[in-house]
């Protein structure tokens, strides 16, 4: 069978966590409108009758204003190295510029192919396609050039058909159910993460930090999930929190049905919000989020 390694990059919001899940055809990478959404590298692993590709989606490449910036750009950069395809995801609706020219230099460092996607073309006019790509093509050779819909999936399935072609027969990585090696606890907390982005605004969603405490089988059948929310200031928390605890409950309700599809069984979701002042720019509050170090305290 055919494997091997494909590294999802670009800008945030370029729809790289869209694309994965599309690929999937299962929900493994929490998506929003907000910038710099994904903090991890999220694997994934794609089995077919073909072979199997184990994706890497990075988080976006851009101009860190504190450590946990800087970890989530080495993340992605570093991520390079590890790819036997590169895929450069570009959301169409933006213009080119320094971070997207930043981004092709690193590129250029690799060996691997590298497809540029020019993702989200259901916005725009078709007449508008052959135009972008030519402009792209000046900029750089690139191994394919697809537009797709990450969204709507369309041209996705040609892309993973064309990637096999670019990879080597070799062995299997994962079992083949598998579709992710992400802790269950990671995968909860960033559902529970997923709905601050989406029911906050403002400062507060890049502040939040999301880490499970503790998960267990109840009496009663249901699965405990105790989880704990940061955030960097007492008025953050307050708002997390709302007025006589609705945001809160809101944020449980929500969280807790996506808790809940993913296991596939009744939870009962226990939260808690703790403010740490400054924590995007401690190394031990960092190590604690990425899991490098279960013994260090947020």
């Amino acid at each position: 069978m055919k494997t091997g390694f494909v590294t999802l990059v670009g800008r945030p919001n370029a729809g790289k966590s869209t694309l994965l899940n599309q690929i999937l055809d299962r929900k493994i990478a929490i998506v929003s409108d907000k910038a710099q959404t994904t903090r991890h590298r999220i694997t994934g692993v794609l089995t077919n009758e073909t072979g199997q590709i184990v994706f890497l989606d990075t988080p976006g490449i851009h101009k860190p204003r504190h450590k946990l910036g800087e970890r989530m750009v080495e993340i992605a950069q570093s991520s390079l190295y590890d790819a036997d395809v590169v895929y450069y995801l570009v959301d169409v609706n933006n213009d080119f510029g320094p971070g997207e020219q930043y981004i092709l230099n690193q590129l250029q460092k690799t060996d691997a192919p590298v497809f540029l996607l020019l993702n989200k073309i259901d916005r725009i006019e078709k007449q508008e396609v052959l135009g972008l790509i030519a402009q792209w093509q000046s900029r750089m050779e690139f191994a394919e050039i697809f537009p797709l819909s990450a969204y709507k999936g369309d041209n996705v399935e040609a892309l993973v058909e064309t990637t096999f072609k670019y990879l080597e027969e070799g062995p299997q990585f994962y079992p083949a159910d598998s579709v992710t090696d992400q802790p269950e606890e990671v995968v909860i907390a960033e559902l529970i993460r997923e709905q601050i982005l989406q029911s906050t605004r403002d400062e507060v969603p890049h502040s939040i930090a999301v880490i499970v405490e503790q998960m267990k089988l109840q009496d009663d059948g249901k699965i405990y999930v105790g989880a704990t929310i940061y955030v960097e200031r007492d008025s953050q928390k307050g708002i997390i929190i709302g007025k006589a605890g609705t945001m809160l409950r809101k944020i449980g309700s929500r969280a807790r049905r996506e808790i809940e599809f993913l296991l596939g069984e009744k939870v009962y979701l226990d939260l808690w919000v703790k403010v740490n002042e400054d924590w995007r720019n401690k190394e031990t509050a960092i190590k604690s989020l990425y899991l490098e170090d279960d013994d260090d305290e947020f």
